[in-house]
């Protein structure tokens, strides 16, 4: 007999890619997945997998029942999403700030989602820098904000991972980097690097690169837009650094290329904080849910990220 369970967990082998990722993600011992396997094919009577694959190779059954699973999940958590609506009673309002940097371009897909399914949702975006928000977040003054520096120290937030992005080394095509493998510290030592104007200790550039290392650029000039920033570097006004999916678009039409920082390159978390409080309200986790299922699906070069049920920030 084919249940939820069963559709929950074929999904979870597909997207983590293997059996014991997906246990972990659904909080199972890879004994009791392989259990729950192995009683679905003895009563389906087929098998769901290609024996000795890695990742995993679905049958044509195994296919046939992630289709069906594609169709019935995202209908039980709209069926879930309309009733948490009519307990509710209320609209909501979710007002967002942007910490650190602009790069806000993968969000708007997930907005534009987001509205389908909570109309009655106030949704607003406070614009600039805001090296603050965290603060204003625990005053009231915003309900969600977008960081790469969660402050551990704030037990009144929760910080919900996102998605695990790279952060890359932006240079003109013919700039002398370009035809090199990686970046270290030191070759920046004589670039002039362009910056989104907030605190240093803010960028990852220089939480983690620059200042471990004791080294500082030559030169530093700032901008506030992405795409300005690009532009400098390709007309070899200066070097810049941002996650790999804010370059891609722009390595894509030949304007820049990128560069891993250090040869293992630099992996860091965006998360969504919220008031701990509110962290559980029904509109509040269909966006986070939401955001990180559309940057899955629309950006290139980020890793998703395991997420619990009270999910916080190392």
């Amino acid at each position: 007999m084919i249940d939820i369970r069963h559709l929950r967990t074929l999904t979870a082998i597909r997207d983590a890619g293997s059996l014991a990722e997906a246990a972990e993600q659904l909080h199972l011992t890879q004994s009791a997945l392989s259990h729950q396997l192995k009683g679905l094919e003895d009563g389906i009577g087929l098998s769901l997998f290609a024996r000795k694959t890695y990742p995993p190779r679905f049958t044509r059954a195994g296919e046939r029942l992630l289709e069906l699973a594609d169709l019935v999940l995202p209908a039980l958590r709209a069926a879930g999403r309309d009733l948490a609506k009519l307990k509710s009673g209320r609209a909501g309002r979710l007002v967002m700030a942007i910490e650190c940097h602009s790069c806000f371009e993968w969000l708007m897909p997930a907005l534009n989602r987001y509205r389908e399914h909570w109309p009655e949702v106030e949704l607003d975006f406070v614009s600039g820098f805001h090296s603050d928000a965290q603060e204003a977040l625990s005053r009231r003054e915003l309900d969600l904000v977008v960081t790469s520096n969660p402050d551990p120290k704030r037990g009144d937030l929760r910080f919900v991972p996102l998605f695990d992005y790279e952060a890359v080394l932006v240079v003109a095509p013919d700039h002398p980097l370009a035809g090199h493998e990686h970046v270290l510290p030191h070759d920046l030592a004589t670039e002039t690097l362009i910056t989104y104007p907030v605190d240093e200790e803010r960028l990852d550039v220089f939480s983690h690169f620059l200042l471990p290392a004791g080294v500082r650029p030559a030169k530093l000039r700032h901008s506030e837009i992405t795409l300005m920033m690009v532009q400098l570097v390709a007309s070899g006004r200066g070097v810049c650094a941002l996650p790999s999916w804010a370059a891609q678009e722009y390595v894509q039409r030949g304007w820049v290329k990128t560069l891993p920082l250090e040869a293992h390159g630099i992996w860091r978390t965006l998360y969504a904080a919220v008031r701990e409080e509110e962290a559980d309200i029904a509109f509040v986790q269909d966006f986070l849910v939401t955001a990180r299922e559309t940057s899955a699906s629309t950006l290139a070069g980020i890793r998703r990220v395991k997420v619990t049920d009270s999910a916080t920030a190392p």
